[in-house]
């Protein structure tokens, strides 16, 4: 369940129009007195404050807001859970074409894309594995019931994205299973102001074009955009050429968007929003090598075509001035892989994962002024999920479907305006697998004299198998019905500092542990005895030492083990990033530099027959990128980048080639 909370503390925007209610909206920093003005009137400032700034006319600062951590829109210097947030304007400084590609740069998140761009690409939180993080967008949960309860994020395109929210630790009692790791929330922006035009297009290495074209506006009553993106590349082989591949693997991609609703009245609102992505990858097969003594990624006439369709549709109704909110909505999911020989051409296997939720959640805020000086918010919520899988292959098929309804929980709390606790707790009644409880705890306390922030959590996990590990069957993989759902704890502890009013600083010690971890095992899957072990450490830091300069750095250090105490594949002890943005010539001119270190790590490979696994290593590897752009006028500006600098020759997964040196070019028009 995954729902924008309107409170007595939200922006005026999220009071008017209806993609607000979608969780992923953004709440601004800097807004006008009309936002501040309807802030006040629920209870978060004084009502003399309130006619003060009525007339004042001028803007006010307001706190950073996470929506993701509660449930409810809560300002960071509340939230005693781990969470990073990414705002489109990085993404764009950036010049980065893909999510992931900005999720590297999270601490506490590792990235490991099977090849070059479109490849398969996953994303790890803390450790745990890549179906063990929770992905939405838009509100709309995105992880692929045919595909391991796993979202593929190599089909999810960077343009149009407002924020990026990324929620680490167990996070079962709000999200349910597949939560283990953490939640990663991505929030594409909204329309509002006039009605506003913008396209790109941009070319460069590897035979790569792509480009984006968006309309938007809104008022206070109605508000929309609609967007399209395309991107192609001829790309470089999926094998590695250091493994003597030389058949390039091209790439497609082709995505729509539009969202937007409509206020009825001042306490009704509607909003939907949907989703379409089409595309297209060349691959590899998988084959012995002798020379290495295990199998590894060869030339071979084969791809994918694969579409997405995402979708959500909510009310949300707000009663007793402000106090009471109710919001309802419907979500669903279609995505859909063909995989193909392509001499002959023929289908060899094709998977459909279905998923259909319908929610409905309560949220009551009020305070006790001569008890504690308290504001209270308490949450209930239901959510019925129905996953479906169908996969067809030359080997078998299977049509399976899985239904789970969770009743949700939670207590917020504000103590004399520097402590913060927040109390969560969720059941969840599966048709197949026995019912799981989960629950979470939190804590933030502000030192007023430094600003320094404490904040730690508790939290418990669960994540159920997946269709394909119960029922699948391919030429080297035969499901086990009796596996059963892996389960999870974790408590992290770490401090917020701001550094003198030019920056801050972030630290957080992380513990987790999971029991009946499935893991491959032969040709089938099962849950392994003990408990896998992981721990690490997370270090962020962002400062503007002078005006127009920002330097971003993080650091993360992780420590997994499984219950046989082997290390963990593809998490790299070591991971860090700097980002450098500098502008310039009276804000027309933006430079920035950005690196990316990703330490050793091991991965798996398999002897000929597929029967036995065993771990290599992988060397580590830095990537310096360096992005440039330049105004002409507020209609019209040039950008350019070159990536991989230093021609970094390194495998994120065993065999697979990754891109060398290339630089690209473009043009963006804003009407």
């Amino acid at each position: 369940m995954f729902l924008l909370i309107v409170r007595k503390d939200s922006a005026p925007e999220c009071l008017s129009t209806p993609s607000c209610p979608i969780p992923n909206t953004v709440v601004p920093i800097r807004t006008s007195v009309c936002v501040v003005l309807t802030a006040l009137l629920a209870g978060i400032a004084s009502a003399k404050a309130q006619d003060a700034d009525l007339t004042s006319g001028g803007n006010v600062d307001l706190p950073e807001i996470s929506v993701t951590a509660n449930l409810v829109e809560t300002p960071l210097s509340q939230v005693g859970s781990a969470v990073t947030i990414i705002t489109g304007e990085e993404i764009r400084e950036q010049q980065i074409k893909f999510v992931s590609e900005a999720l590297r740069q999270v601490p506490g998140v590792a990235v490991n894309r099977t090849g070059p761009v479109g490849q398969f690409t996953q994303v790890r939180i803390r450790g745990s594995e890549g179906n063990q993080t929770k992905v939405f967008i838009d509100g709309v949960e995105v992880n692929d019931p045919a595909a391991g309860s796993e979202f593929d994020f190599a089909q999810l395109l960077a343009d149009d994205i407002e924020r990026i929210e990324v929620l680490r630790g167990p996070q079962s009692a709000l999200y349910g299973s597949d939560a283990v790791g953490g939640v990663i929330n991505i929030i594409i922006r909204r329309g509002e102001g006039q009605v506003r035009t913008a396209a790109r297009v941009e070319g460069g290495a590897f035979g790569t074009i792509d480009g984006n074209a968006s309309v938007s506006g809104g008022t206070d009553r109605y508000r929309f955009i609609a967007s399209a993106s395309g991107f192609q590349t001829e790309g470089i082989s999926a094998a590695s050429t250091r493994l003597g591949n030389t058949e390039k693997d091209s790439y497609s991609n082709a995505t729509v968007f539009a969202k937007g609703g409509y206020s009825l009245t001042d306490t009704l609102d509607l909003s939907a929003v949907v989703r379409y992505t089409a595309n297209r990858t060349d691959l590899d097969s998988e084959m012995f090598y002798p020379k290495y003594g295990h199998t590894g990624p060869v030339d071979s006439l084969q791809d994918v075509k694969g579409e997405q369709f995402f979708t959500r549709a909510q009310a949300r109704l707000v009663l007793l001035d402000g106090h009471w909110e109710q919001i309802a909505g419907f979500a669903y999911t279609d995505q859909n892989r063909a995989y193909r020989d392509l001499d002959p051409r023929m289908v060899t296997s094709s998977y459909d994962g279905e998923r259909s939720r319908l929610d409905y959640q309560s949220n009551l805020f009020f305070t006790t002024p001569s008890l504690l000086d308290a504001s209270h918010t308490l949450t209930f919520a239901v959510e019925r999920d129905e996953d479906r899988a169908i996969s067809k292959s030359i080997w078998s098929s299977f049509d399976e479907t899985i239904g789970t309804t969770g009743f949700v929980g939670q207590y917020q709390a504000r103590f004399f305006k520097d402590l913060s606790i927040t109390g969560s707790v969720r059941h969840d009644d599966n048709d197949v697998f026995k019912d799981a409880t989960t629950y979470r705890a939190t804590a933030a306390y502000v030192i007023a004299p430094s600003g320094t922030k404490l904040r730690g959590s508790y939290g418990t996990g669960v994540k159920n198998p997946t269709l394909f590990e119960l029922y699948g069957f391919t030429n080297n993989y035969r499901g086990n019905p009796d596996l059963k759902p892996e389960a999870a704890e974790g408590w992290d502890a770490g401090f917020d500092q701001p550094l003198f009013g030019w920056g801050t600083l972030d630290f957080t010690y992380f513990n987790q542990r999971i029991t009946d971890l499935i893991t491959g095992s032969g040709q089938t899957s099962i849950n392994l005895p003990g408990t896998s072990k992981i721990d690490g450490v997370e270090l962020g830091v962002s400062v503007t030492p002078m005006a127009n300069l920002t330097v971003r750095a993080s650091y993360t250090y992780t420590d997994g083990e499984d219950a046989n105490g082997d290390t963990l594949v593809r998490r790299p002890k070591n991971i860090a990033s700097l980002d450098v943005n500098y502008v310039f010539l009276d804000n027309k001119a933006q430079l920035n530099i950005g690196v990316d270190y990703n330490g050793e790590q091991k991965d798996w490979v398999y002897n000929a027959d597929y029967s036995e696994r065993y771990t290599i290593n992988l060397k580590d590897y830095t990537l310096v990128n360096i992005a440039g752009s330049y105004k002409i006028n507020d209609n019209l500006q040039f950008y350019g980048r070159l990536e991989n600098i230093l021609d970094q020759k390194y495998y994120e997964v065993w065999g697979y080639g990754t891109l060398g040196f290339g630089g690209y070019a473009g043009v963006r028009l804003t009407f």
